[in-house]
C-alpha cells in the first residue's frame, strides 16, 4: 500500500470516528439526557482537531462531527412529513439529512477558522462558540439542541441563569477542549484541570439551585391538553370531537385562568363566536387564553386570544417568530414552481408575522409574554422589553411525533425559566404540558399523548438575572478572554506545538 494510500485510510477513519462520536449528542439530550456521552464525544472531537493537519482536514472533521451531533438530535423532523405521507414523505432523505448537513457547516467553519487562525484548543474553543451563536441568529436562527441542553436536570444546568444557554455551551466546549489536552498530554496535572473546572461548575450551580425561593402566589392556573393527534386535528369528523374534549376538562376547579393550546379552535377569529362563547361557559369565571388563526385582509396570522366573559377577545398576539417552511415559504414563487408548499398553514403561502411585542394583563396573576410553540426554542424571543411575571407558551407538538421532539422542546422551554427567573406555563396540543418553576423545575404536568388537565398554582418570579439583564454581552465577553488567552496559557501553545 502506497503512502498516499494509508495516508488515506487514516483520514476516512478520522471522519468515521468524528461521525460517531458526532451521533452521541443525541444521547446527550432529552429525553436521555446523557451528558457524560455527549461531553464524551465532544472531547473526542476537540481531540481529532489537534490531529489535523490542515485546516481544509479540520473542516471536513469538524462537519462530520456537527453531522451527527445534528442527526441524532433533530431526527424528529422526519414527524412532519408522516402527516400525510402520501404527499410528503419523499420529502423526509432531504430534510433531515439536508438540516443535519446544513447545521454541521457552521461546526466545519468553526473547526476551519480555528486552524487557520490558531490551531490552539482554546482557539477552537472560541470559534465552537461562536459557530453556536451564530447558529441561533443567522437566517431567522435554529438554536435546536444547543449542547448547553446536555445539562438539564443536573446543577449545571442553573449556569444559564448568568451566562445564558450559549454561555453554557461555550463553557461545555471548554470543558470538552480541557479533556482533549488531558488526554494529549498524559499528566496528572493536565487531568485534573477538567476535574476541577466541572466541580466548580457543579458547585456553583447547586448553590444557585439551592437558593431560596419565593413561595407560589396565590392563584392557580387550569392547562387543558386535549390530545388531537395531528393527522386527525382538521378532519371535520374529528373537530367536534377534539373541542368537546377540550370543553369538557375546561372546568376551573378553582383556578383563575384556563389555558389551551396553540390552534385549539378549530375556525378563524373571524367565525369563531360560538366557540369562544362555548370556552367563556365552561371556564365559569375564570378567564381563558386559546390558541387560533385569524385573517386581516389578505394576511393570515397564527394567534393567542384571552377571552373573557360571554366570549369576548380581550387581547390578542400574532406570532412573530415564524418557521421557515412550516408556516411561511421563503421564496414562495419559486418554492410552489418546484411543488413545495407549507405544512401547518392550510393555503396560499402561509402565515404573516405579527409585529408587535405585548403582554398579557391578566391583573391579580400579574403579566405574562405569550410565546407561541416555536418562539420559545430562541433565548431572546423570552426577553422582552418590560419585564413580565412568568411566561406563557401555547404550542402544537403534535408535530414533533412521540419519540424526542416533544422531550427538547420541554427541555428548551425549562432553560427559558432558568435564564430568565421566570416560571415557564406550557400548554401543550398532545403534550407535554407543564408548569415550571423560575429554576425549570416542573411543578405539575400532562404526560405525552395523553388528554387531560392539570390545575395548580403559579410560581412565583425570581429578580432579574445577570442573563436576563445582559443577555449574550456576558458570552462575548467570556469569549474575548478566551481569545487573548490563546497565546498566553500552556493548553493554547502546547496544543499548537502538536499539529
Amino acid at each position: 500500500m502506497s503512502l498516499a494510500q494509508r495516508l488515506y485510510g487514516a483520514v476516512r477513519a478520522q471522519r468515521c470516528i468524528a461521525f460517531l462520536a458526532g451521533l452521541t449528542g443525541g444521547l446527550g439530550q432529552a429525553p436521555l439526557q446523557a451528558w457524560p456521552i455527549a461531553l464524551i464525544g465532544l472531547s473526542i472531537g476537540a481531540y481529532l482537531f489537534v490531529g489535523a493537519k490542515t485546516p481544509r482536514e479540520s473542516a471536513a472533521l469538524g462537519w462530520w462531527l456537527g453531522f451527527g451531533t445534528f442527526l441524532s438530535s433533530i431526527f424528529w423532523i422526519a414527524e412532519p412529513f408522516l402527516v400525510e405521507p402520501a404527499r410528503h414523505g419523499w420529502m423526509i432523505p432531504f430534510a433531515l439529512f439536508g438540516m443535519a448537513g446544513g447545521l454541521a457547516l457552521f461546526w466545519s467553519a468553526a473547526f476551519y477558522c480555528s486552524k487557520r487562525f490558531g490551531a490552539g484548543l482554546l482557539t477552537l474553543t472560541v470559534f465552537w462558540s461562536l459557530a453556536e451563536l451564530l447558529r441561533g441568529y443567522l437566517f431567522t436562527g435554529f438554536p435546536w439542541a444547543l449542547p448547553a441542553y446536555i445539562w438539564l436536570d443536573t446543577p449545571v444546568a442553573q449556569l444559564a441563569a448568568f451566562v445564558g444557554p450559549y454561555g453554557l455551551t461555550a463553557l461545555t466546549f471548554g470543558l470538552a477542549a480541557l479533556f482533549a489536552h488531558a488526554c494529549l498530554v498524559r499528566t496528572l496535572r493536565a487531568a485534573l484541570i477538567p476535574v476541577l473546572g466541572f466541580a466548580a461548575l457543579l458547585g456553583l450551580g447547586a448553590w444557585h439551585l439551592n437558593s431560596p425561593v419565593p413561595q407560589d402566589t396565590p392563584h392557580s392556573l387550569r392547562i387543558v391538553q386535549p390530545n388531537a393527534t395531528q393527522h386527525l386535528k382538521w378532519d371535520p369528523a374529528y373537530i367536534p370531537i377534539f373541542f368537546e374534549r377540550a370543553l369538557d376538562l375546561s372546568a376551573p376547579e378553582g383556578a383563575d385562568l384556563v389555558i389551551w393550546p396553540e390552534t385549539s379552535i378549530p375556525t378563524p377569529l373571524y367565525a369563531a363566536e360560538t366557540y369562544l362563547e362555548l370556552v367563556a361557559e365552561r371556564s365559569g369565571a375564570a378567564t381563558a387564553v386559546v390558541g387560533l388563526q385569524r385573517v386581516e385582509g389578505f394576511q393570515g396570522y397564527n394567534s393567542a386570544a384571552v377571552i373573557g366573559a360571554n366570549g369576548t377577545v380581550e387581547a390578542i398576539y400574532d406570532k412573530r417568530h415564524l418557521v421557515p417552511f412550516g408556516e411561511y415559504m421563503p421564496l414562495p414563487k419559486l418554492m410552489t414552481a418546484i411543488g413545495l408548499r407549507t405544512f401547518t398553514a392550510q393555503a396560499g403561502f402561509g402565515f404573516s408575522a405579527g409585529q408587535d411585542e405585548m403582554l398579557f394583563d391578566f391583573g391579580a396573576l400579574g403579566k405574562a409574554l405569550p410565546l407561541i410553540c416555536y418562539e420559545a426554542i430562541f433565548p431572546r424571543d423570552a426577553r422582552s422589553v418590560e419585564r413580565p411575571d412568568w411566561l406563557l407558551q401555547i404550542t402544537n407538538d403534535a408535530w414533533f411525533g412521540t419519540l424526542t421532539g416533544p422531550q427538547q422542546s420541554l427541555a428548551q422551554a425549562r432553560f427559558r425559566a432558568i435564564e430568565t427567573g421566570l416560571p415557564m406555563v406550557r400548554a401543550a396540543n398532545t403534550g407535554i404540558s407543564a408548569i415550571t418553576d423560575a429554576r425549570g423545575r416542573i411543578q405539575a404536568f400532562i404526560p405525552l399523548g395523553q388528554a387531560g388537565a392539570v390545575t395548580a398554582a403559579l410560581p412565583a418570579a425570581l429578580p432579574p438575572t445577570f442573563y436576563a439583564r445582559f443577555g449574550e454581552q456576558g458570552v462575548f465577553g467570556f469569549l474575548s478572554l478566551l481569545a487573548l488567552s490563546t497565546y498566553l496559557l500552556p493548553l493554547g501553545r502546547r496544543s499548537r506545538k502538536t499539529v
